[in-house]
């Protein structure tokens, strides 16, 4: 029996042992009472957003999830991960080990370590700043045009390192390694996952040159990124899960417990999600790695990453209003310059309005944010304003949609080099 034949009567069953009428069900979730009726009878196909509505309004514990398979697995996997071929190794892993091969020590230079001083070295010193400096621009600037200045920054400081004194050495190619690091997320918001999983690869035998062992567990973390943008919750979770063992620093364990948890709210696990996101704030309370000297792994510019990621999930639960005020109040908290974060969690936030019913406010949020991404493209939200555009679509009568679908069409609209 096909999954739309199944979900129906499954719906409907689960829907009069709550003791409700078709009227109160579809006002209750903001659907229209006829086309409610369609899916429950199998003459239309239930939506992922509907399903995951009705899974949390009813208490189904993702049953009704899994009866209904998302387009997005195929169609946000392939516009945020195309891969542009194989990923151009720019600093050769022999070349990388066989310099560092003496200085694989423990020089208290790990993650949880004491902050590296770059006082001794002021070249390094620059690169540093020039790091700190990039990765704001990563906030404002196509992710294309980022991309050659960083793989040319990341082999300059390779290079160094390779060239470096005993002293210098260890912290240059852990330098190097934060450059590959953001140059492979740069890569995944340009959509290209071959390329940012090969340069997350780059960023590990770098940091593992510089006596730093616990890159390579964030890079499971990275990994989990892309497939839970190709919509693969088992993958996601299996990834997580592995970058949480206890010798590992509380930020990349909290971080994996943040992702485990987003995992869990694709196939609609509430019970795990949450437990994981009480994981992930615990650890990523306890974590001091902002106050440090070194780049900071992962997010740099949201405050409080469990509490968005709260706010994210309950949207994915089926949850929206709650979704909607949790990232309404984190939202206020990103900074003015950070567009590309604001975007990503800005079009969560409209999608989450839009999914309560709160339309033109959904549109008004959009609108705004729309300006900016010719500025700040970006694969991985665009699968958010794909969904919000699927959501907003039934709402055609609305003249804030109306005004608002050229701008959504323009976004989304395949670019051409």
């Amino acid at each position: 029996m096909s999954t739309t034949l199944r979900f129906g009567p499954e719906l409907r069953r689960l829907r009069v042992e709550a003791g409700l009428t078709l009227t109160e069900f579809s006002v209750a979730l903001n659907y229209d009472k006829g086309h409610l009726s369609k899916v429950e009878r199998g003459e239309r196909s239930a939506s992922p957003e509907l399903a995951r509505r009705c899974d949390a309004f009813l208490g189904a514990d993702g049953e009704l999830q899994r009866l209904v398979v998302s387009p997005e697995a195929d169609s946000d996997s392939g516009s945020a991960a195309s891969p542009a071929g194989p990923c151009r190794w720019l600093v050769g892993r022999r070349a990388v080990l066989s310099a560092g091969t003496g200085v694989l020590i423990d020089l208290g230079l790990k993650l949880g370590g004491q902050a590296l001083s770059y006082a001794d070295d002021p070249l390094l010193g620059s690169y540093r700043m020039q790091f700190d400096q990039l990765r704001k621009l990563g906030q404002s600037t196509a992710p294309k045009i980022l991309l050659p200045l960083l793989e040319t920054q990341t082999r300059m400081v390779a290079g160094l390192a390779s060239d470096a004194r005993s002293a210098s050495r260890a912290p240059a190619f852990l330098l190097a390694s934060r450059f590959a690091e953001f140059t492979g997320w740069m890569a995944q918001e340009a959509g290209d996952s071959d390329a940012a999983l090969g340069w997350t690869g780059e960023a590990v035998e770098l940091a593992r040159a510089g006596g730093d062992p616990y890159l390579g567990s964030y890079a499971l973390v990275r990994r989990a990124l892309v497939t839970m943008y190709g919509g693969d919750a088992a993958g996601t979770v299996a990834l997580a899960r592995r970058a949480q063992s206890s010798e590992l620093p509380p930020r990349i364990r909290g971080l994996a417990a943040q992702r485990e948890a987003q995992g869990h709210a694709l196939v609609g696990n509430e019970v795990d999600c949450l437990r994981s996101l009480d994981r992930a704030r615990e650890l990523l309370a306890d974590d001091d790695a902002l106050n440090g000297a070194e780049p900071v792994i992962g997010t740099s510019h949201v405050s409080d990453p469990a509490a968005m990621s709260t706010g994210w999930c309950l949207h994915d639960l089926g949850r929206p209003k709650t979704a909607a005020e949790v990232l309404d109040r984190e939202y206020r908290r990103l900074p003015p310059h950070a567009l590309r974060t604001r975007a990503r969690y800005g079009f969560r936030r409209s999608l989450a309005h839009a999914a309560s019913g709160e339309v033109e406010h959904a549109c008004a949020i959009a609108g705004e944010l729309l300006g900016v991404m010719p500025a700040v493209p970006s694969a991985t939200v665009n699968s958010d304003v794909r969904r919000l555009s699927r959501e907003l679509s039934r709402f055609r009568s609305s003249r804030a949609v109306r005004d608002l679908q050229p701008a959504l069409a323009r976004v989304l609209a395949p670019a051409h080099d």
